[in-house]
């Protein structure tokens, strides 16, 4: 592989098979499937790292079907994936997209574990997020990428997107759920201790060397994985810091894209096909206040490349955006998750997604402004923010106030805040966290009416001990009860009182964590125009593409996953269409 830092380092009318616009997890994907079919491939990212969102994420890859999905749940069938996916999207998108995702996803992860570094493993336990739906399963459809020694990479590990600075620990050591439990119980378990040992002397050794630990996991490991195996193939060309000016279209279809680096433009040939693969929409300044009107950008937790502009230059060549079912469901153009923000000491500000460690648990409670509850805790993090959005609309809810007491602080943290109780004075100094001796002395700082937080907790303590939310449902269903905690000892794995002061608060908002809404493709990802007709040479993976799940979230890795499909399949059609004839060697 080779990596180009000036864009005037690329030879003179060069030519590529496969030209994939933007290095997140789908765009990585296509590239390596396109080498690994002998393919030609220029991969262009516009910001100064690979790994985009995917990076960032828990890597988590939503594919049902697979030889993993065996060792877990040997009774699981596509048939029942497919069922689930009708129930929960209907007609929300296309049917043959999703079946199209079904019958090559088992193909798309075999073929890249048999042939590259990207191994996964099938979690245990991670139920798909409407788990009450007929088709739906508690385990087997979600992959998650092994763990990756990110030394193997040698220079290249500075090309890799850093993870969220607060999802790491010790300056910089990456964990996942496991090495948390095992960290938080090392006092407590000799398991625990000498696996909390281990991690922390391979990330004292790191620091020796690396400004951050290099044993990877979750998303940067999916990503390190994917760029490791790039590397290992040596007609793959690489660009960082570089965009697209204008994507060229011949008779034939697309033939040339023209990148540009500064001042710098070089025009390159395109002999087999474009795979946009940028992002999305999400930082496109007139399509969000289109698309995601009222919501911050400064909101998105998301990687900062997906501007949208390739999108613009597909709709300047014919094609259109895929449709948005107006269902029971809301309509949404993105995925959502709420948010905590905080400013860093460098003047950045940290946008922490409340996917799972807090808010579902016993001891939390969720209010609006008025101090009333609006939402179910423990449901998923798209449908939480969505109801936030909705729920604002009858009464002001942006921001909300995740409430917890001194007891389920100490137990789970809250959001930026670790457990265990400690070092909480920044936060409070800097006003990330609230606290109050009293109820109606939290709700006094935040602005909260505080007879209604004062009944709001009142009634969740009554819940809390019947072990029933006859408001929100909240704790009755088997994901729910996943993400809840079942050795608080409660009758409802999602209810606890709270009852022990001080309280603590921390203001939400609805983040956009990615597009569900982009350009409208066939079942091998080529880009579709006005009149329904695959605009030739031209494909679109990840964010770029119409999500198949139509706005809806049926589980962990609902992006990823159809990303690496969807991927395999652009890949593949490119491959059956690329001219005779070798583009010139890099």
């Amino acid at each position: 592989m080779h990596v180009f830092k000036k864009l005037n380092d690329l030879p003179e009318a060069v030519a590529f098979d496969v030209v994939v616009i933007g290095a997140g997890g789908a765009g990585l994907a296509a590239a390596l499937f396109a080498a690994m079919d002998g393919a030609h491939v220029l991969l262009v990212e516009h910001t100064e790292f690979v790994g985009g969102t995917t990076a960032l994420s828990a890597g988590t890859t939503w594919i049902p079907g697979t030889h993993h999905a065996a060792s877990v749940n040997p009774g699981d069938t596509l048939a029942d994936a497919a069922r689930y996916l009708n129930n929960a999207i209907g007609e929300r998108s296309p049917a043959h997209l999703r079946q199209a995702f079904l019958d090559n996803g088992p193909i798309a992860v075999q073929r890249i574990e048999a042939n590259s570094a990207v191994k996964y493993r099938a979690c245990a336990k991670h139920p798909d997020y409407l788990s009450e739906l007929g088709g739906a399963t508690l385990n087997g459809r979600a992959l998650e990428p092994l763990p990756f020694d990110g030394r193997l990479l040698g220079e290249l590990f500075a090309l890799l997107r850093p993870p969220i600075p607060e999802f790491t620990v010790l300056g910089g050591m990456m964990v996942d759920r496991s090495d948390i439990n095992h960290l938080l119980g090392m006092t407590t378990s000799f398991t625990s201790l000498k696996a909390s040992v281990k991690l922390l002397l391979r990330h004292a050794a790191d620091r020796l060397r690396y400004p951050r630990g290099t044993r990877l996991v979750m998303g940067n490991a999916l990503v390190a994985r994917l760029l490791y195996s790039l590397s290992q193939h040596a007609h793959v060309s690489v660009l960082l810091n570089t965009s697209v000016a204008q994507i060229g279209r011949g008779a034939a279809g697309v033939d040339s894209i023209t990148l540009m680096q500064g001042e710098q433009q070089r025009s390159v040939r395109v002999q087999g096909g474009a795979i946009l693969a940028s992002g999305g929409f999400n930082r496109h300044p007139a399509l969000r206040r289109t698309m995601l009107p009222g919501i911050d950008p400064d909101w998105c937790p998301a990687a900062p490349g997906h501007t949208g502009a390739v999108q613009d230059m597909a709709r300047g060549l014919g094609a259109h955006d895929g449709k948005v079912h107006e269902g029971q469901t809301p309509s949404t153009h993105a995925f959502w998750a709420p948010v905590s923000l905080r400013q860093r000491a460098d003047g950045t500000q940290a946008v922490f997604p409340h996917f799972v460690m807090d808010r579902a648990k016993p001891g939390m409670i969720t209010v609006n402004q008025a101090g009333q509850r609006f939402v179910n805790e423990s449901t998923s993090y798209h449908l939480f923010a969505l109801a936030m959005q909705a729920a604002n609309k009858r009464s002001p809810t942006i921001p909300a106030y995740l409430i917890c007491d001194a007891e389920a602080l100490r137990q789970y943290g809250l959001g930026m805040v670790r457990p265990g109780g400690k070092g909480l004075a920044p936060f409070i100094a800097d006003g990330y966290l609230t606290e109050g001796r009293t109820l109606a002395e939290l709700a006094q700082k935040l602005g909260v009416d505080a007879a209604g937080l004062e009944a709001s907790v009142k009634q969740m303590n009554t819940y809390a001990e019947i072990g029933i939310d006859p408001d929100f449902h909240r704790g009755e269903t088997a994901y729910q009860h996943n993400i809840g905690d079942a050795t608080a000892g409660g009758k409802n794995p999602n209810l606890g009182p709270l009852l022990t002061a001080p309280f603590y608060a921390v203001k939400l908002y609805p983040g956009d964590i990615g597009a569900s809404t982009g350009l409208a493709t066939d079942a091998d990802a080529r880009v579709l125009g006005q009149d329904g007709q695959a605009i030739r040479g031209l494909y679109a993976v990840g964010n770029d593409m119409h999500s198949i799940m139509g706005g809806v979230y049926t589980g962990p890795g609902i992006t990823i996953g159809p990303g690496l499909v969807f991927a395999y399949l652009a890949a593949r059609h490119v491959m059956t269409s690329v001219m005779k004839g070798q583009p010139a060697d890099v």
